[in-house]
């Protein structure tokens, strides 16, 4: 078996909305933190450089050639069979638990693995090497009468396993004749056998996520592609709290040795409003409702409303960046880095994010709780932010450290928070207000109109009086700012094509930033132009390259944050749940109804 632990990024999920874990297709686990997504990474060979035997939890199949990797049909629960030269073969079958148990969501901190012999008379192993501080230590090993413990200061992990426990600890060869267990999970005793424990929580953990996926509202096509963004965008929810990540990892570059590395174990105001969006447009609302828990918790302590663009999914407010020696980086492309600094920026899109996440409750009959008068002027104090903020420089929606512009985005977002509370102070016959946002939301559209239309490239452009394009003018159209028909709309398409179109893929910005000229095409970006090809009429075009972006995704159905527009290799922070909310939006806006079956 090769040792190299990182060729790419084809890898799959697993995960409970509390802990997630990348299991790479030899089915090794190669990240996952413990005890939660922000967490130490106690198995982080992801980032240990190209070759490395720690931070993994390994099963080996001695001989081994080859190796199939998918989900159970619409379930989080994964399966990885290993092929070995001779004829051998076992099957792999991994969860992260997660059902209902006593009229709650059980979904422990714990990583079940069941071993299964397929043909042949296999030969396995376990590698279990934890490593604790971000790869610099490695926790103490105690055993029991039944169980291994791996001791660090701050974290306990037990193992139970029905095989021989002096082969796994000594990582011996074995013939693999039956189905064997590994549970590992919090330092607690078990209250049924290691066998019972695992076969139940590997069932009911696969038939929960296929009740949940029966739940969702998706398209007639591209069904199994919006099924499977829909179950990573739901993993990605740390449940807890509300809290939505933008990805599971820190520190894969966007582009090969391009320093553009950064830690996304957070949850960005912006990347969540997407994520609810999409997971709305299915039908699965709870995690809305889950995420104005969490937002409602930041502005309850926010000064005058005022928001930063990420907190930690506990409602972390600092969250200092720092750069790891211990670990050389994804395929040796350091820096690693943990924490983001973009904490202390000013990003004034954010108001408008949170108040469009929110806009749904107000008007959906469906939820248990929906949005009242006491909600509305909660949000208020974010639209007053939002109206006092549209024409202030900031950083941006690409979080830009060295330059701070009124950016065009954010502008547009101040205006939708005004907007969407005129709509809402309608809908709940607050006839003052409604007067007053809809005044508001009148005079930041007309400055906006005004300041980031260039008559010369005859496009919106970037930021108010600039002359440089981005990929966030195709959400103009999205957010109701302004018909798609409209000639200054085609003519900012036209200038997006120009300017950021490379191939099948688009540039977020072409324009140098701190860290260069961008190598990688922005994923999210062309999911942005194919709705904007729809919406223009150009539905064919945008199908075409709708099915190219589902070729891009890996073996399992997932995306990262980037793409190599010449080679299609992933690049950026996986999986990236900017990347699986394109997949969601435009297949459910270019698909066929499902009156097309009759």
């Amino acid at each position: 078996m090769t040792d190299k632990v990182n060729p790419g990024l084809d890898l799959a999920v697993i995960g409970n909305c509390v802990l997630g874990a990348l299991v790479d297709r030899a089915a090794r686990i190669v990240w996952c933190c413990f005890p939660d997504f922000e967490s130490d990474p106690w198995f982080n060979a992801l980032l240990g450089g190209e070759e490395t035997d720690q931070g993994l939890f390994a099963i080996d199949l001695d001989g081994y050639e080859r190796s199939e990797q998918f989900y159970q049909r619409n379930s989080a629960v994964l399966t990885t069979r290993l092929y070995a030269g001779d004829g051998s073969a076992i099957e792999v079958t991994d969860c992260a638990p997660r059902y209902k148990q006593f009229d709650r969501t059980f979904r422990p901190t714990m990583v079940v693995r069941r071993m299964r012999p397929l043909s042949g008379t296999p030969r396995v192993r376990v590698r279990l090497h934890p490593r604790y501080g971000y790869g610099a230590a490695q926790p103490e090993r105690t055993r029991g009468s039944n169980h291994a413990r791996f001791v660090s200061p701050g974290l306990t992990l037990r193992l139970y396993t029905t095989s021989p426990m002096s082969y796994v600890l000594s990582e011996r060869w074995f013939l693999l004749e039956q189905d064997e267990y590994l549970i590992l999970g919090p330092d607690e005793s078990l209250t049924e056998s290691i066998e019972a424990t695992a076969v139940r929580m590997i069932e009911q953990t696969d038939a929960y996520w296929r009740g949940w996926t029966r739940s969702l509202s998706i398209p007639f096509e591209w069904q199994e592609a919006v099924i499977r963004a829909a179950i990573t965008l739901k993993l990605s929810n740390f449940e807890e709290t509300g809290a939505i990540i933008a990805a599971l990892t820190t520190s894969i570059p966007e582009a090969p040795d391009s320093g553009r590395n950064w830690d996304y174990r957070f949850c960005w105001l912006r990347d969540s409003y997407f994520v609810v969006n999409a997971l709305n447009r299915l039908g699965a609302t709870k995690t809305m409702e889950g995420f104005l828990r969490y937002i409602l918790n930041i502005v309850s302590s926010a000064q005058d409303g005022y928001l930063q663009p990420v907190f930690g999914i506990g409602l972390d407010e600092k969250l200092d960046e720092r750069k790891i020696d211990s670990l050389p980086g994804y395929r040796g492309m350091g820096p690693v880095r943990v924490g983001n600094q973009a904490y202390t920026q000013i990003q004034n899109d954010g108001y408008g994010s949170v108040i469009l996440a929110a806009t749904q409750c107000f008007f959906d009959c469906r939820l248990m709780s929906p949005g009242g008068v006491e909600l509305f002027h909660r949000l208020e104090a974010l639209g007053e932010q939002a109206r006092l903020r549209f024409d202030q420089p900031d950083a941006g929606p690409w979080e830009l450290r060295g330059t701070q512009k009124v950016h065009t985005y954010s502008s547009l977002m101040c205006w939708a928070a005004c907007d969407r509370l005129a709509r809402i102070a309608a809908h709940l016959g607050l006839e003052d207000r409604k007067g007053f946002w809809r005044s508001e939301a009148d005079r930041l559209r007309a400055v906006i109109m005004e300041r980031s239309w260039n008559e010369k490239v005859s496009s919106f452009v970037e930021s108010f009086d600039g002359e440089e394009i981005d990929a966030s003018l195709l959400l103009m159209h999205e957010l109701g700012f302004i018909a798609a028909d409209d000639p200054r709309y085609l003519g900012t398409l036209a200038a997006v094509e120009r300017e950021l179109k490379k191939g099948n893929y688009l540039y977020r910005y072409h324009a140098p930033d701190d860290f260069g000229v961008p190598e990688t095409a922005f994923t999210i970006c062309t999911f942005w132009y194919i709705d904007a090809l729809s919406a223009v009429g150009r539905k064919e075009e945008a199908r075409e390259l709708l099915e190219h972006m589902m070729s891009c995704r890996n073996h399992v159905g997932l995306l990262s944050e980037d793409l190599h527009p010449e080679t299609g290799e992933l690049w950026g922070n996986f999986p990236q749940t900017y990347s699986l909310v394109g997949i969601v939006h435009s297949a459910t806006r270019l698909s066929k109804s499902w009156e097309a079956l009759e």
